[in-house]
Protein backbone atom coordinates (compact mmCIF):
# COMPACT_ATOMS: atom_id res chain seq x y z
CA UNK A 1 0.00 0.00 0.00
CA UNK A 2 1.14 3.41 -1.27
CA UNK A 3 2.05 6.02 2.13
CA UNK A 4 0.09 9.03 2.64
CA UNK A 5 -3.47 7.58 0.32
CA UNK A 6 -6.86 7.08 1.27
CA UNK A 7 -9.66 5.72 -0.22
CA UNK A 8 -13.30 5.12 0.87
CA UNK A 9 -16.20 2.56 -0.25
CA UNK A 10 -18.88 3.98 -1.62
CA UNK A 11 -22.31 3.04 -3.95
CA UNK A 12 -19.72 2.10 -6.66
CA UNK A 13 -17.27 0.78 -4.18
CA UNK A 14 -13.39 1.81 -4.69
CA UNK A 15 -12.84 3.46 -7.77
CA UNK A 16 -10.23 5.67 -9.12
CA UNK A 17 -6.82 5.43 -11.24
CA UNK A 18 -5.85 1.62 -11.93
CA UNK A 19 -1.88 2.22 -11.42
CA UNK A 20 -1.34 1.42 -7.51
CA UNK A 21 -4.69 -0.27 -6.50
CA UNK A 22 -3.75 -4.08 -6.61
CA UNK A 23 -3.22 -3.94 -2.77
CA UNK A 24 -7.35 -2.54 -2.79
CA UNK A 25 -8.36 -5.55 -5.01
CA UNK A 26 -6.06 -8.00 -3.10
CA UNK A 27 -7.58 -7.03 0.61
CA UNK A 28 -11.62 -6.83 -1.22
CA UNK A 29 -10.93 -10.91 -1.96
CA UNK A 30 -9.82 -11.22 1.24
CA UNK A 31 -13.19 -9.33 2.98
CA UNK A 32 -15.03 -11.48 0.02
CA UNK A 33 -13.66 -14.61 1.67
CA UNK A 34 -14.63 -13.73 5.17
CA UNK A 35 -17.98 -12.56 4.39
CA UNK A 36 -18.79 -15.87 2.42
CA UNK A 37 -17.53 -17.53 5.34
CA UNK A 38 -19.98 -15.46 7.29
CA UNK A 39 -23.26 -15.92 5.41
CA UNK A 40 -21.82 -19.28 4.47
CA UNK A 41 -23.08 -18.36 0.55
CA UNK A 42 -21.14 -17.08 -2.55
CA UNK A 43 -20.25 -13.50 -2.82
CA UNK A 44 -19.35 -11.78 -5.48
CA UNK A 45 -16.75 -9.78 -6.75
CA UNK A 46 -17.03 -7.26 -9.75
CA UNK A 47 -13.73 -5.56 -10.88
CA UNK A 48 -15.14 -2.33 -12.59
CA UNK A 49 -15.38 1.48 -13.30
CA UNK A 50 -18.63 1.13 -15.67
CA UNK A 51 -18.87 4.81 -16.39
CA UNK A 52 -15.44 5.92 -16.18
CA UNK A 53 -12.49 6.66 -18.19
CA UNK A 54 -10.30 3.69 -19.16
CA UNK A 55 -7.51 4.09 -17.19
CA UNK A 56 -10.13 4.23 -14.20
CA UNK A 57 -11.11 0.81 -12.55
CA UNK A 58 -13.08 -0.16 -9.06
CA UNK A 59 -14.37 -3.16 -7.27
CA UNK A 60 -17.40 -3.75 -5.41
CA UNK A 61 -18.70 -6.88 -3.32
CA UNK A 62 -21.88 -7.83 -4.19
CA UNK A 63 -24.33 -9.60 -1.46
CA UNK A 64 -25.61 -13.42 -1.75
CA UNK A 65 -29.18 -12.31 -3.22
CA UNK A 66 -27.30 -10.46 -5.52
CA UNK A 67 -27.86 -6.86 -3.67
CA UNK A 68 -25.10 -4.60 -3.03
CA UNK A 69 -23.00 -5.06 -0.01
CA UNK A 70 -24.61 -4.52 3.12
CA UNK A 71 -23.82 -0.97 4.41
CA UNK A 72 -22.79 -2.05 7.68
CA UNK A 73 -19.51 -3.32 5.83
CA UNK A 74 -19.00 -0.45 3.74
CA UNK A 75 -17.07 0.78 7.24
CA UNK A 76 -15.02 -2.53 7.37
CA UNK A 77 -14.16 -2.37 3.70
CA UNK A 78 -12.71 1.32 3.61
CA UNK A 79 -10.69 0.42 7.21
CA UNK A 80 -9.02 -2.57 5.46
CA UNK A 81 -8.24 -0.94 2.41
CA UNK A 82 -6.64 1.95 4.55
CA UNK A 83 -4.66 0.32 7.19
CA UNK A 84 -0.47 0.15 6.78
CA UNK A 85 0.65 -3.15 5.47
CA UNK A 86 2.20 -3.94 9.33
CA UNK A 87 -1.57 -3.21 10.65
CA UNK A 88 -3.20 -5.22 7.82
CA UNK A 89 -3.39 -8.80 9.57
CA UNK A 90 -4.38 -7.01 12.90
CA UNK A 91 -7.21 -5.20 11.02
CA UNK A 92 -8.33 -8.90 9.27
CA UNK A 93 -8.17 -10.23 13.43
CA UNK A 94 -10.79 -7.07 14.20
CA UNK A 95 -12.94 -7.60 11.99
CA UNK A 96 -12.76 -11.31 11.96
CA UNK A 97 -13.85 -10.91 16.14
CA UNK A 98 -16.06 -8.19 15.31
CA UNK A 99 -18.20 -10.20 13.09
CA UNK A 100 -17.83 -12.97 14.82
CA UNK A 101 -16.61 -15.24 11.98
CA UNK A 102 -16.58 -18.71 12.05
CA UNK A 103 -13.15 -18.94 10.46
CA UNK A 104 -13.75 -23.03 10.31
CA UNK A 105 -16.99 -22.62 8.26
CA UNK A 106 -16.23 -24.31 4.91
CA UNK A 107 -14.67 -21.75 2.14
CA UNK A 108 -17.50 -20.98 -0.18
CA UNK A 109 -17.37 -20.01 -4.28
CA UNK A 110 -16.40 -16.01 -4.92
CA UNK A 111 -17.87 -15.48 -7.97
CA UNK A 112 -15.28 -13.11 -9.80
CA UNK A 113 -16.10 -10.93 -13.19
CA UNK A 114 -14.10 -8.02 -15.08
CA UNK A 115 -15.51 -5.34 -17.26
CA UNK A 116 -13.00 -5.20 -20.43
CA UNK A 117 -10.41 -2.85 -19.46
CA UNK A 118 -6.74 -3.20 -20.16
CA UNK A 119 -6.00 -3.24 -16.28
CA UNK A 120 -8.34 -5.77 -15.44
CA UNK A 121 -6.71 -8.76 -15.55
CA UNK A 122 -4.27 -8.12 -12.94
CA UNK A 123 -6.50 -6.12 -10.90
CA UNK A 124 -9.48 -9.78 -11.19
CA UNK A 125 -5.54 -11.52 -10.14
CA UNK A 126 -5.20 -9.74 -7.05
CA UNK A 127 -8.88 -10.68 -5.70
CA UNK A 128 -8.14 -13.90 -6.58
CA UNK A 129 -4.87 -13.94 -4.54
CA UNK A 130 -6.42 -12.15 -1.37
CA UNK A 131 -9.61 -14.89 -1.48
CA UNK A 132 -6.76 -17.98 -1.94
CA UNK A 133 -5.40 -16.64 1.51
CA UNK A 134 -8.60 -17.37 3.33
CA UNK A 135 -8.77 -20.73 1.19
CA UNK A 136 -11.84 -19.79 -0.70
CA UNK A 137 -12.90 -21.55 -4.29
CA UNK A 138 -13.47 -18.80 -6.81
CA UNK A 139 -15.47 -19.48 -9.78
CA UNK A 140 -14.29 -17.14 -12.84
CA UNK A 141 -17.11 -16.94 -14.97
CA UNK A 142 -15.15 -14.46 -17.20
CA UNK A 143 -16.00 -10.96 -19.14
CA UNK A 144 -19.73 -10.41 -18.17
CA UNK A 145 -21.60 -7.13 -17.28
CA UNK A 146 -22.19 -6.23 -13.63
CA UNK A 147 -26.15 -7.13 -14.29
CA UNK A 148 -25.11 -10.55 -15.31
CA UNK A 149 -22.73 -11.17 -12.28
CA UNK A 150 -25.76 -9.82 -9.70
CA UNK A 151 -27.97 -12.50 -11.70
CA UNK A 152 -25.73 -15.56 -11.57
CA UNK A 153 -25.00 -14.91 -7.91
CA UNK A 154 -28.30 -14.92 -6.79
CA UNK A 155 -29.40 -18.05 -8.98
CA UNK A 156 -26.12 -20.29 -7.22
CA UNK A 157 -27.29 -19.24 -4.15
CA UNK A 158 -30.83 -19.97 -4.36
CA UNK A 159 -29.47 -23.74 -5.55
CA UNK A 160 -28.79 -23.49 -9.15
CA UNK A 161 -25.21 -24.41 -8.88
CA UNK A 162 -24.68 -24.91 -12.81
CA UNK A 163 -25.99 -21.36 -13.44
CA UNK A 164 -24.03 -19.79 -16.50
CA UNK A 165 -24.30 -16.45 -19.16
CA UNK A 166 -26.33 -18.91 -21.34
CA UNK A 167 -28.79 -19.59 -18.45
CA UNK A 168 -28.97 -15.56 -18.34
CA UNK A 169 -30.02 -14.78 -22.25
CA UNK A 170 -32.25 -17.82 -22.03
CA UNK A 171 -34.20 -16.12 -19.19
CA UNK A 172 -34.81 -13.28 -20.39
CA UNK A 173 -35.03 -13.93 -23.95
CA UNK A 174 -37.92 -16.31 -23.27
CA UNK A 175 -39.83 -13.43 -20.76
CA UNK A 176 -39.45 -10.69 -23.70
CA UNK A 177 -40.89 -13.46 -26.17
CA UNK A 178 -43.42 -14.80 -23.87
CA UNK A 179 -45.21 -11.18 -23.44
CA UNK A 180 -44.90 -10.57 -26.78
CA UNK A 181 -46.77 -13.90 -28.29
CA UNK A 182 -49.75 -13.13 -24.99
CA UNK A 183 -50.73 -10.05 -27.05
CA UNK A 184 -49.80 -11.28 -30.53
CA UNK A 185 -47.50 -8.18 -31.44
CA UNK A 186 -45.72 -10.00 -33.45
CA UNK A 187 -48.29 -10.51 -35.78
CA UNK A 188 -50.36 -7.27 -35.58
CA UNK A 189 -47.33 -5.20 -34.77
CA UNK A 190 -44.17 -6.22 -36.64
CA UNK A 191 -41.02 -4.40 -35.92
CA UNK A 192 -40.69 -2.26 -38.91
CA UNK A 193 -37.73 -0.32 -37.38
CA UNK A 194 -34.60 -1.12 -35.17
CA UNK A 195 -33.04 0.46 -31.99
CA UNK A 196 -29.57 1.50 -32.08
CA UNK A 197 -27.70 0.89 -29.05
CA UNK A 198 -24.54 2.96 -28.08
CA UNK A 199 -22.82 0.31 -25.99
CA UNK A 200 -19.85 3.15 -24.84
CA UNK A 201 -17.05 0.46 -26.90
CA UNK A 202 -17.66 -1.90 -23.37
CA UNK A 203 -18.40 -5.31 -22.27
CA UNK A 204 -22.26 -4.81 -23.03
CA UNK A 205 -21.66 -4.85 -26.87
CA UNK A 206 -21.05 -8.60 -27.14
CA UNK A 207 -23.64 -9.38 -24.58
CA UNK A 208 -26.66 -7.66 -26.22
CA UNK A 209 -25.47 -9.36 -29.03
CA UNK A 210 -26.07 -12.59 -28.00
CA UNK A 211 -29.30 -11.85 -26.20
CA UNK A 212 -30.57 -10.30 -29.20
CA UNK A 213 -29.46 -13.90 -31.25
CA UNK A 214 -31.33 -15.79 -28.77
CA UNK A 215 -34.71 -13.18 -29.41
CA UNK A 216 -34.39 -13.31 -32.79
CA UNK A 217 -34.10 -10.50 -35.61
CA UNK A 218 -37.98 -10.97 -36.49
CA UNK A 219 -39.37 -9.92 -33.29
CA UNK A 220 -36.63 -7.34 -31.83
CA UNK A 221 -33.59 -5.81 -34.68
CA UNK A 222 -31.00 -4.37 -32.41
CA UNK A 223 -28.14 -2.53 -33.80
CA UNK A 224 -24.98 -2.61 -31.76
CA UNK A 225 -22.88 1.04 -32.25
CA UNK A 226 -19.41 0.97 -30.33
CA UNK A 227 -18.76 -2.53 -30.15
CA UNK A 228 -15.77 -2.15 -28.86
CA UNK A 229 -13.73 -3.18 -31.86
CA UNK A 230 -12.51 0.96 -32.29
CA UNK A 231 -12.14 3.36 -29.71
CA UNK A 232 -11.73 3.60 -26.05
CA UNK A 233 -14.09 2.80 -23.58
CA UNK A 234 -16.30 5.16 -22.21
CA UNK A 235 -14.66 7.91 -24.88
CA UNK A 236 -17.46 10.40 -26.16
CA UNK A 237 -20.03 7.49 -25.83
CA UNK A 238 -21.90 5.66 -23.47
CA UNK A 239 -25.52 6.86 -21.66
CA UNK A 240 -22.77 8.88 -18.96
CA UNK A 241 -21.83 11.11 -21.81
CA UNK A 242 -25.08 11.33 -23.80
CA UNK A 243 -26.79 12.12 -20.50
CA UNK A 244 -24.48 15.47 -19.08
CA UNK A 245 -23.80 16.30 -22.74
CA UNK A 246 -27.33 16.35 -23.84
CA UNK A 247 -25.52 14.97 -27.53
CA UNK A 248 -25.08 11.80 -29.36
CA UNK A 249 -22.33 9.56 -29.46
CA UNK A 250 -19.45 10.88 -31.41
CA UNK A 251 -20.09 9.54 -35.03
CA UNK A 252 -23.57 8.49 -34.56
CA UNK A 253 -25.78 10.30 -37.52
CA UNK A 254 -29.09 10.34 -36.50
CA UNK A 255 -32.66 10.46 -38.08
CA UNK A 256 -35.77 12.13 -36.22
CA UNK A 257 -37.86 10.09 -34.19
CA UNK A 258 -36.02 6.82 -34.52
CA UNK A 259 -34.93 4.87 -31.53
CA UNK A 260 -31.37 5.59 -29.66
CA UNK A 261 -30.12 3.56 -26.98
CA UNK A 262 -26.26 4.05 -24.69
CA UNK A 263 -25.69 1.56 -21.88
CA UNK A 264 -22.41 2.56 -20.04
CA UNK A 265 -19.11 0.78 -19.80
CA UNK A 266 -20.76 -2.23 -18.01
CA UNK A 267 -24.07 -2.40 -18.76
CA UNK A 268 -25.91 -1.39 -15.71
CA UNK A 269 -27.29 2.20 -17.26
CA UNK A 270 -29.62 2.56 -19.88
CA UNK A 271 -30.55 5.91 -21.66
CA UNK A 272 -32.61 7.02 -24.93
CA UNK A 273 -32.99 9.46 -27.63
CA UNK A 274 -33.85 10.76 -30.84
CA UNK A 275 -34.38 13.93 -33.15
CA UNK A 276 -37.47 15.53 -33.47
CA UNK A 277 -38.78 16.74 -36.38
CA UNK A 278 -36.36 19.84 -36.57
CA UNK A 279 -33.11 17.54 -35.67
CA UNK A 280 -32.91 18.89 -32.04
CA UNK A 281 -31.89 16.47 -29.66
CA UNK A 282 -34.74 15.14 -26.81
CA UNK A 283 -33.26 12.93 -24.23
CA UNK A 284 -35.11 10.12 -22.57
CA UNK A 285 -33.35 9.74 -19.20
CA UNK A 286 -33.76 7.68 -16.12
CA UNK A 287 -37.04 9.80 -15.11
CA UNK A 288 -38.73 8.95 -18.64
CA UNK A 289 -38.22 5.22 -18.51
CA UNK A 290 -39.51 5.49 -14.67
CA UNK A 291 -42.35 7.13 -15.78
CA UNK A 292 -43.26 4.53 -18.74
CA UNK A 293 -42.55 1.62 -16.23
CA UNK A 294 -45.06 2.90 -13.50
CA UNK A 295 -47.83 3.70 -15.51
CA UNK A 296 -47.53 0.59 -17.57
CA UNK A 297 -47.56 -1.12 -14.25
CA UNK A 298 -50.42 1.01 -12.86
CA UNK A 299 -52.51 0.71 -15.82
CA UNK A 300 -52.50 -2.88 -15.74
CA UNK A 301 -52.97 -2.86 -12.16
CA UNK A 302 -56.28 -1.21 -13.03
CA UNK A 303 -57.57 -3.53 -15.71
CA UNK A 304 -56.54 -6.66 -13.44
CA UNK A 305 -58.59 -5.51 -10.50
CA UNK A 306 -55.34 -5.89 -8.27
CA UNK A 307 -55.26 -3.83 -5.44
CA UNK A 308 -51.41 -3.22 -4.81
CA UNK A 309 -48.95 -0.35 -3.74
CA UNK A 310 -46.76 0.30 -6.17
CA UNK A 311 -44.40 3.63 -5.54
CA UNK A 312 -41.97 5.68 -7.50
CA UNK A 313 -38.35 5.67 -5.46
CA UNK A 314 -36.42 9.46 -6.68
CA UNK A 315 -33.56 10.98 -5.75
CA UNK A 316 -33.12 15.51 -6.22
CA UNK A 317 -32.28 14.81 -9.45
CA UNK A 318 -35.42 13.54 -10.77
CA UNK A 319 -36.77 16.65 -13.00
CA UNK A 320 -39.85 18.29 -11.46
CA UNK A 321 -42.03 17.68 -14.27
CA UNK A 322 -41.62 13.83 -13.66
CA UNK A 323 -42.54 14.56 -10.30
CA UNK A 324 -45.91 16.51 -11.24
CA UNK A 325 -46.59 14.31 -13.65
CA UNK A 326 -46.27 10.73 -11.50
CA UNK A 327 -48.22 12.37 -8.11
CA UNK A 328 -50.96 14.95 -9.65
CA UNK A 329 -51.71 13.36 -13.79
CA UNK A 330 -51.36 9.65 -12.76
CA UNK A 331 -51.38 9.80 -8.96
CA UNK A 332 -48.23 7.69 -8.39
CA UNK A 333 -46.86 7.18 -4.87
CA UNK A 334 -43.35 9.58 -4.73
CA UNK A 335 -40.29 8.35 -2.34
CA UNK A 336 -37.40 10.48 -2.37
CA UNK A 337 -33.84 9.38 -0.89
CA UNK A 338 -30.41 10.37 -1.09
CA UNK A 339 -28.31 10.02 -4.48
CA UNK A 340 -27.11 5.94 -4.71
CA UNK A 341 -28.90 3.55 -5.82
CA UNK A 342 -28.23 1.74 -2.53
CA UNK A 343 -30.80 4.19 -0.98
CA UNK A 344 -33.61 3.86 -3.24
CA UNK A 345 -33.35 -0.25 -3.46
CA UNK A 346 -33.78 -0.30 0.03
CA UNK A 347 -36.51 2.41 -0.40
CA UNK A 348 -37.98 0.44 -3.16
CA UNK A 349 -38.38 -3.23 -1.34
CA UNK A 350 -41.02 -0.89 1.20
CA UNK A 351 -43.71 -0.97 -1.32
CA UNK A 352 -45.44 -3.88 -3.09
CA UNK A 353 -43.97 -3.06 -6.32
CA UNK A 354 -41.28 -0.50 -6.60
CA UNK A 355 -39.88 1.22 -9.31
CA UNK A 356 -37.03 3.41 -9.80
CA UNK A 357 -34.46 4.82 -11.36
CA UNK A 358 -31.70 7.48 -10.96
CA UNK A 359 -31.82 10.33 -13.81
CA UNK A 360 -28.70 8.83 -15.59
CA UNK A 361 -30.33 5.62 -16.48
CA UNK A 362 -29.70 2.94 -13.81
CA UNK A 363 -32.73 1.35 -11.99
CA UNK A 364 -34.76 -1.29 -11.83
CA UNK A 365 -37.76 -2.80 -10.21
CA UNK A 366 -38.72 -4.71 -7.04
CA UNK A 367 -41.70 -6.85 -6.34
CA UNK A 368 -41.80 -9.10 -3.07
CA UNK A 369 -43.02 -12.71 -4.13
CA UNK A 370 -46.23 -12.91 -2.34
CA UNK A 371 -47.12 -10.16 -4.81
CA UNK A 372 -45.62 -12.10 -7.81
CA UNK A 373 -47.92 -14.57 -6.87
CA UNK A 374 -50.82 -12.60 -6.59
CA UNK A 375 -50.56 -11.59 -9.98
CA UNK A 376 -50.06 -14.75 -11.31
CA UNK A 377 -52.85 -15.97 -9.23
CA UNK A 378 -55.05 -13.31 -10.67
CA UNK A 379 -53.85 -14.47 -14.58
CA UNK A 380 -56.06 -17.62 -13.73
CA UNK A 381 -58.52 -17.06 -11.61
CA UNK A 382 -62.05 -17.74 -13.06
CA UNK A 383 -64.08 -15.25 -11.03
CA UNK A 384 -62.12 -12.53 -13.04
CA UNK A 385 -62.89 -10.90 -17.08
CA UNK A 386 -61.33 -12.13 -19.74
CA UNK A 387 -59.84 -8.30 -19.88
CA UNK A 388 -58.67 -8.79 -16.23
CA UNK A 389 -56.89 -12.32 -16.66
CA UNK A 390 -55.30 -10.77 -19.61
CA UNK A 391 -53.67 -7.58 -17.85
CA UNK A 392 -52.73 -9.53 -14.98
CA UNK A 393 -50.78 -11.88 -17.44
CA UNK A 394 -49.25 -8.85 -19.20
CA UNK A 395 -47.67 -8.09 -16.00
CA UNK A 396 -46.73 -10.96 -14.72
CA UNK A 397 -44.61 -11.57 -18.10
CA UNK A 398 -43.56 -7.70 -18.06
CA UNK A 399 -42.08 -8.36 -14.22
CA UNK A 400 -40.71 -11.61 -15.46
CA UNK A 401 -38.49 -9.34 -18.16
CA UNK A 402 -36.54 -7.05 -15.34
CA UNK A 403 -33.43 -8.10 -13.29
CA UNK A 404 -34.65 -7.17 -9.94
CA UNK A 405 -31.28 -7.46 -7.90
CA UNK A 406 -29.87 -4.63 -9.83
CA UNK A 407 -30.08 -2.14 -12.72
CA UNK A 408 -29.57 -4.09 -15.92
CA UNK A 409 -29.35 -1.99 -19.28
CA UNK A 410 -30.06 -4.97 -21.43
CA UNK A 411 -33.20 -6.14 -19.56
CA UNK A 412 -34.71 -2.67 -19.49
CA UNK A 413 -33.98 -1.94 -22.68
CA UNK A 414 -36.63 -5.35 -23.74
CA UNK A 415 -38.55 -3.74 -20.91
CA UNK A 416 -38.55 -0.37 -23.00
CA UNK A 417 -39.23 -1.66 -25.94
CA UNK A 418 -42.09 -4.27 -25.30
CA UNK A 419 -44.04 -1.26 -23.86
CA UNK A 420 -44.19 0.40 -26.88
CA UNK A 421 -44.85 -2.16 -28.55
CA UNK A 422 -47.60 -3.20 -26.52
CA UNK A 423 -49.31 0.54 -26.92
CA UNK A 424 -48.30 0.62 -30.36
CA UNK A 425 -46.00 3.96 -29.76
CA UNK A 426 -43.56 5.39 -31.22
CA UNK A 427 -40.80 7.20 -29.25
CA UNK A 428 -42.72 10.29 -30.31
CA UNK A 429 -45.58 9.44 -28.02
CA UNK A 430 -43.64 8.38 -25.27
CA UNK A 431 -41.57 11.72 -25.49
CA UNK A 432 -45.03 13.17 -24.81
CA UNK A 433 -45.64 12.14 -22.04
CA UNK A 434 -44.70 14.86 -20.03
CA UNK A 435 -42.57 17.84 -20.79
CA UNK A 436 -39.14 18.40 -18.71
CA UNK A 437 -38.54 21.38 -17.32
CA UNK A 438 -34.69 22.85 -18.92
CA UNK A 439 -32.04 22.17 -16.39
CA UNK A 440 -28.13 22.68 -16.18
CA UNK A 441 -25.59 20.40 -13.81
CA UNK A 442 -22.27 22.01 -12.90
CA UNK A 443 -19.59 21.47 -10.13
CA UNK A 444 -17.70 23.34 -8.12
CA UNK A 445 -13.87 22.70 -6.45
CA UNK A 446 -13.70 23.36 -3.20
CA UNK A 447 -10.62 23.16 -0.37
CA UNK A 448 -12.63 20.50 1.29
CA UNK A 449 -16.30 18.94 0.53
CA UNK A 450 -16.88 17.90 3.71
CA UNK A 451 -17.61 21.20 4.90
CA UNK A 452 -21.04 20.71 2.75
CA UNK A 453 -24.19 18.91 4.79
CA UNK A 454 -27.04 17.93 3.12
CA UNK A 455 -30.49 16.87 4.51
CA UNK A 456 -33.89 16.37 3.38
CA UNK A 457 -32.64 13.74 0.48
CA UNK A 458 -29.58 15.88 0.06
CA UNK A 459 -32.47 18.53 -1.18
CA UNK A 460 -31.16 21.49 1.64
CA UNK A 461 -28.04 22.19 2.47
CA UNK A 462 -27.40 22.26 6.32
CA UNK A 463 -23.74 23.53 6.69
CA UNK A 464 -22.73 26.16 5.93
CA UNK A 465 -25.64 27.56 7.67
CA UNK A 466 -25.52 30.63 5.40
CA UNK A 467 -25.81 28.94 1.91
CA UNK A 468 -29.15 27.34 1.86
CA UNK A 469 -30.86 30.91 2.71
CA UNK A 470 -28.76 32.40 -0.42
CA UNK A 471 -30.03 29.35 -2.74
CA UNK A 472 -33.41 29.84 -1.61
CA UNK A 473 -33.20 33.31 -2.68
CA UNK A 474 -31.77 32.72 -6.02
CA UNK A 475 -34.81 30.21 -6.96
CA UNK A 476 -37.10 33.01 -6.24
CA UNK A 477 -36.19 34.96 -8.80
CA UNK A 478 -36.70 32.39 -11.27
CA UNK A 479 -40.14 31.58 -12.95
CA UNK A 480 -40.52 27.05 -11.84
CA UNK A 481 -36.65 27.36 -10.24
CA UNK A 482 -35.11 24.64 -8.18
CA UNK A 483 -31.65 24.16 -7.40
CA UNK A 484 -30.00 22.25 -4.75
CA UNK A 485 -26.53 21.53 -4.25
CA UNK A 486 -24.60 17.96 -2.81
CA UNK A 487 -20.86 17.38 -1.76
CA UNK A 488 -19.20 14.68 -4.42
CA UNK A 489 -18.27 11.19 -2.80
CA UNK A 490 -14.81 10.89 -4.67
CA UNK A 491 -13.62 14.46 -5.26
CA UNK A 492 -13.29 18.24 -3.33
CA UNK A 493 -16.02 19.14 -5.33
CA UNK A 494 -19.72 20.09 -4.93
CA UNK A 495 -22.07 19.27 -7.42
CA UNK A 496 -24.80 22.00 -8.79
CA UNK A 497 -28.71 21.40 -10.35
CA UNK A 498 -30.71 24.15 -11.31
CA UNK A 499 -34.14 23.73 -13.26
CA UNK A 500 -36.30 26.71 -14.77
CA UNK A 501 -38.66 27.21 -17.22
CA UNK A 502 -36.40 28.24 -19.80
CA UNK A 503 -32.75 26.69 -20.52
CA UNK A 504 -31.46 30.44 -20.44
CA UNK A 505 -32.73 31.02 -17.53
CA UNK A 506 -31.64 27.14 -16.10
CA UNK A 507 -28.04 28.10 -16.56
CA UNK A 508 -28.21 31.55 -15.18
CA UNK A 509 -29.41 30.03 -11.84
CA UNK A 510 -27.02 26.92 -12.14
CA UNK A 511 -24.42 29.84 -12.65
CA UNK A 512 -25.54 32.05 -9.92
CA UNK A 513 -25.77 28.77 -7.05
CA UNK A 514 -22.37 28.11 -8.54
CA UNK A 515 -21.24 31.17 -7.44
CA UNK A 516 -22.77 31.13 -4.05
CA UNK A 517 -21.11 27.66 -3.59
CA UNK A 518 -18.06 29.02 -4.62
CA UNK A 519 -18.14 32.11 -2.14
CA UNK A 520 -19.53 30.69 0.53
CA UNK A 521 -18.41 26.99 0.83
CA UNK A 522 -14.66 27.42 0.46
CA UNK A 523 -14.47 27.48 -3.56
CA UNK A 524 -10.68 27.22 -4.82
CA UNK A 525 -9.49 28.05 -8.47
CA UNK A 526 -10.86 29.87 -10.99
CA UNK A 527 -14.53 31.17 -10.05
CA UNK A 528 -17.01 29.16 -12.15
CA UNK A 529 -17.94 30.31 -15.52
CA UNK A 530 -20.23 29.00 -17.82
Amino acid sequence: KPDNVRVSYGTAGFRGNASGMEYVFFRMGMLAALRSKLKEAAIGVMVTASHNPEHDNGVKLIDPQGEMLAQSWESLATALANVTNDQLIEQLKQIIDSQKIPLSNTSFNIVRLNVKKPSSLSLSRAVLDGASAFGATCHDHGLLTTPQLHYILACYNGGDIKVDEEHYYQNYASAFKALLNVVSLCKLNPVTSPVTVDCANGVGAAKLTKLAERIGANIIDIVVYNDGQSGKLNENCGADYVKVQQRAPAGLNMEPFHRYASFDGDADRLIYYTLDSDCNFILLDGDKIAALFATYIRDNLKKASINLRLGIIQTAYANGNSTNFLINQQNIEIACTPTGVKYLHEKALTFDIGVYFEANGHGTITVNQECKNKISAAAFDPNKSAEERFAAKKLKLFLDIINQTVGDAMCDLLAVEAILQDKNWSVKEWYRIYTELPNRQAKVQVADRRIIETGDAERKVILPSMLQPAIDELVRKYPSGRSFVRPSGTEDVVRVYAEANTQENADDLAQQVSLAVYNIGGGVGKKPLF
